[in-house]
This record gives C-alpha cells, sequence and structure tokens, in this order.
C-alpha cells in the first residue's frame, strides 16, 4: 500500500494523450471515434429491435433516430468525459489512487494478487444457484414480471407456468380437436411431412404423469421436443452473431463463409440452451412422477440442475449478468414487501462506480481486465486507450505496463515535465 502514497511529476500528456499535446484537440478525437463507433452499434441494434417489434412507420419516422441518437450520446460520454476529467484532475491524482484502493476488493484483482483463490467451473456453479433462483421465482404466481417472465416462458414454454386460463379437460378436448383436423386435410408425404408423422407417433405412445400440462406431448417426447427446439435457436442465434464477420471476408477468403454454419460456437450455444430446456422439464416430469404432485419448489432442483448445461458454453459475463439481475430483482421485491428501503438514483450510483473500476483497471493494471471489455474501449477510443504511457505508473505496484512493455511514446519535450525516454529506434 505504500506504493499508493507516491507522486510522480508527469502531466496528462505525458501518461494520457501520448498522442497529441493538446487537452482540447485529444478530447476531440476521443469524442469524435467514439461517438462513431456507437452509431455503428446503436443503429443496428435499434433496427432489428424495431423490425422484429413489427413498429408502425410512424415509430420510424419520429422515434427511432432519436433514442439511437440517445443511446450514442451516452456511449460516447463515457469515453470522451474520462479523457477530459483525466485532465482536469492532472494535479489531483488521488481520485485514480483511491479508485485503485477499491478496485483491490473485486475478485479478478484479487486473484492476480494471490488473495483469492479460483474455483474451477465457479461460473458454472455461479450459473446452477441463478438459474434455480430465477426458475423457482418463474413458477410462482407474480414472481417474476415483464422481459425476464416472457423470456422465461419462451424458452421453458408456457406448460411451465402453474397457473393456466383452462381446465385440463378443455386442453384435451383441444387437442383431440386439433388431431381430427389434420386427419381431415390431405398432408403431402414430404420430408418435412415425414418428420412430422414420425414426431407425432412418438408423442401418442408413452407416459405422461397427471400433473404435467404438457397434453399434447408424453413427457419423453416433451423433454426431445424442447431440446431440438431451443438448440436449433442457439444455432441460429449464434450463425447470425458471426454474419458481419463472414461478410466482411467475402470476397477476399470466400471460404470462410462456411466456418458460418460449422463454427465450433454454433453448436456449443446449441447445446447449451438445448441441454438447459430438456433437463429443465425431465427434471420436473420426474419429480411429478416420483412426488405425483405439482409444485413450485421443484423448479428449484430441476433450475439447478439445468445450470449445469453451462458446462457446454462457459461463459463467466453470462453468469455474472444473470446473478447481477438476479439480485436486483430480489432488492425490488423486497421494496415491494417493505422489507428493504428504497435508495432513490441507486441504479445511476452503481453504474458510475462500476464504470469508474473499469477504467481505473484499463488504466492501471490491463491484465485483471475482462479481454472483451478492454477490445470494446479499444474500439470506441480507436486504438488510443493502448498509448497511455503506463511504464511511468509501474511505481504504484499495479503492473500498468505489463502488457505494453515494447510500447515508447513519441513525446514532444516542449510540452513535458520530464525528459522523454526515446523510442529504440532514436537512441
Amino acid at each position: 500500500m505504500a506504493a499508493l502514497s507516491k507522486s510522480i511529476p508527469h502531466n496528462c500528456y505525458e501518461i494520457g494523450h501520448t498522442w497529441h499535446p493538446s487537452c482540447r484537440v485529444s478530447f476531440l478525437q476521443i469524442t469524435g471515434g467514439a461517438l462513431e463507433e456507437s452509431l455503428k452499434i446503436y443503429a443496428p441494434l435499434y433496427l432489428i429491435a424495431a423490425i422484429l417489434r413489427k413498429r408502425k412507420l410512424d415509430y420510424y419516422l419520429h422515434k427511432l433516430l432519436p433514442e439511437i441518437l440517445q443511446s450514442a450520446s451516452f456511449l460516447t460520454a463515457n469515453g470522451a468525459l474520462y479523457m477530459a476529467f483525466f485532465c482536469i484532475l492532472r494535479r489531483g491524482l488521488l481520485t485514480i489512487y483511491m479508485a485503485n484502493l477499491a478496485t483491490e476488493t473485486l475478485f479478478r484483482m484479487g486473484v492476480a494478487r494471490g488473495a483469492i483463490t479460483t474455483l474451477r467451473n465457479g461460473e458454472v456453479l455461479l450459473f446452477c444457484i441463478t438459474a434455480a433462483m430465477y426458475m423457482f421465482f418463474f413458477r410462482c404466481k407474480d414472481g417474476l414480471k415483464g422481459f425476464t417472465f416472457s423470456a422465461l416462458r419462451f424458452i421453458v414454454g408456457k406448460e411451465e407456468i402453474p397457473t393456466h386460463s383452462f381446465s385440463p379437460e378443455a386442453a384435451y378436448a383441444k387437442v383431440e380437436q386439433k388431431r381430427e383436423q389434420h386427419k381431415e386435410k390431405p398432408r403431402r408425404m414430404n420430408m418435412i411431412g415425414l418428420v412430422r408423422k414420425f414426431v407425432d407417433s412418438i408423442c401418442k405412445h408413452g407416459p405422461r404423469h397427471r400433473c404435467c400440462k404438457h397434453y399434447e406431448d408424453n413427457c419423453i417426447s416433451y423433454c426431445i421436443k424442447g431440446f431440438i427446439r431451443m438448440f436449433s435457436v442457439g444455432y441460429l442465434i449464434q450463425c447470425c452473431l458471426r454474419i458481419p464477420s463472414a461478410f466482411r471476408h467475402l470476397f477476399t477468403q470466400p471460404s470462410r463463409l462456411l466456418s458460418l454454419f460449422y463454427n465450433k460456437e454454433n453448436f456449443q450455444l446449441g447445446a447449451f440452451l438445448g441441454s438447459f430446456v430438456s433437463i429443465y422439464k425431465g427434471t420436473s416430469c420426474f419429480l411429478r412422477w416420483i412426488r405425483n404432485l405439482d409444485d413450485e419448489l421443484h423448479a428449484i432442483i430441476a433450475g439447478f440442475l439445468a445450470g449445469i448445461s453451462m458446462m457446454f458454453y462457459k461463459s463467466t459475463t453470462i453468469s455474472m449478468y444473470l446473478a447481477s439481475k438476479l439480485v436486483e430483482t430480489m432488492y425490488f421485491k423486497g421494496i415491494e414487501a417493505g422489507k428493504v428501503p428504497y435508495f432513490p438514483h441507486a441504479d445511476t450510483i452503481i453504474y458510475s462506480i462500476s464504470t469508474a473500476i473499469c477504467f481505473q483497471a484499463a488504466v492501471m493494471e490491463v491484465q485483471t481486465l475482462r479481454p472483451s471489455y478492454w477490445k470494446f474501449l479499444l474500439r470506441l477510443t480507436k486504438g488510443k486507450f493502448a498509448v497511455m504511457n503506463r511504464k511511468v505508473l509501474d511505481v504504484f505496484g499495479t503492473g500498468a505496463s505489463k502488457h505494453f512493455q515494447d510500447f515508447i511514446p513519441r513525446l514532444d519535450p516542449r510540452y513535458t515535465t520530464v525528459t522523454p525516454e526515446l523510442p529504440t529506434e532514436f537512441s
């Protein structure tokens, strides 16, 4: 901790915006690059979302552009204002010291210092616990609302929701009516028809517990169908995410288009989502058979076991995000129940602190930052985050220049307070 009390004589040009001595010009360059990248991110995102939600023409004419600009300006401010305050606080580096002190309590930095021992498959265990709680709230009446409830209903199906507006008898009648209609209509025996006939033959036979609400299928086919459906969804999602990268090399490397469909990650995401649904449904059916009742508590066991599916697609990002959203959900439930107090603007405060920690790590110890987030910062700042003079920050003991050993900025001596070190080719 003694290193944190040290001071350095360098100014903001020598440390931060080493590519240009002017604070104003550097700020404008960062702002322009951040705005450009923000528009590239949010413009297609909002457009695709509008198409999927089947927005009317009025939305495209009056609301689409303002929403894009609002989100783009928000993200631009993240990158631009950091550099601005870096210059404003050039003599008050206490802020950086205190942020560094706070970040030492974070997990990744604790691991880097040897203070915390990592747990093998820890992200999978966290996801199992999170999934167990999410599925329990999903099964409870008014447990989840809004997008979260809709998303889980899409993933696991409405059959796992305990309350339905129709009785079992009515459901059986509706199923029989559908089957009669299928018999009346002549079906062409193409490949799709043969597959459908095969699946229907499986669904008609086999066990189904009286408490199960998947009236059209038996328990075995119910799980198989769930796996196939969500495997397809995961596969297509990963394909769509790779489309921009594949088409960027359409003319230079046409063979890369094949990787769009035969990429390993496509199958991993598909296996993750498909196995999650099938394990959850299979466990739920099994518990209904064993206990001879349908209970919300089944969702805790089924959700936990379904979480093991993350072994196919390990992601700390997904686990941490869902866990934080779960904490948020439980916090608001506590507010509704009058058990915990409400803190105004808590989301803004938490976001500000989180951003400060991430940017602190990006300057003082990049090795502890999530690689994907570091690449995002480089993209947002047009690579300028990588040309900070981190060698002079090594006195604080965080290994600031660990990944930048070969970089020496070309500084103009007229604007420096310390004689700059010359690059290798000039020394």
